[in-house]
């Protein structure tokens, strides 16, 4: 086997591996420019914790369950549910995913449905990092989990109690 199809053939999962950086970092870039991010007066930190499932093709959903906790004390479970539709195909769960919201200032805000948009690719163990919108409200979610998929996807994000 010659040098360049050595090089050739290993440039695949790195390739996926430095997409996979790409992604976490653009997210968490963003996290840090959306607005309201700065520490404003009246706004709480709040953090999601979560686990998901779901499929893909062409259509895509998911959905899953957490705990919201706010720098108040205050707490409720909610569910997930992520459907939107793109170029897509794939399977996946994520365990022991993390969220946090930006712009919150009762806990109340945290519900409803965020504007998503995802580029992905990966086989077995995956990592995923997405920044989504609801108005003056944000969300960064980071996770890992197992699966495959491919693709690009819009849709939305919507927790509820």
């Amino acid at each position: 086997m010659s040098h360049a199809s050595v090089r050739a053939a290993g440039s695949g999962p790195s390739r996926f591996r430095r997409a996979r950086r790409a992604a976490l970092a653009a997210a968490l870039l963003a996290a840090f420019a959306l607005p309201g991010t700065a520490a404003a007066g009246g706004t709480l930190t709040c953090k999601l914790r979560f686990s998901m499932s779901g499929w893909s093709v062409f259509y895509k959903t998911s959905s899953g369950s957490g705990t919201v906790s706010c720098s108040n004390g205050q707490s409720f479970g909610v569910k997930i549910r992520a459907k939107g539709g793109g170029l897509t195909v794939g399977k996946s769960r994520i365990d022991h995913g993390a969220g946090e919201f930006a712009g919150v200032h009762r806990i109340a805000d945290v519900l409803g449905s965020y504007a998503s948009a995802e580029a992905h690719a990966g086989a077995a163990r995956s990592s995923k990092a997405q920044v989504m919108t609801k108005g003056e409200v944000s969300l960064a979610l980071a996770g890992t989990g197992q699966g495959w998929g491919l693709g690009v996807a819009f849709g939305k994000f919507t927790i509820s109690r």
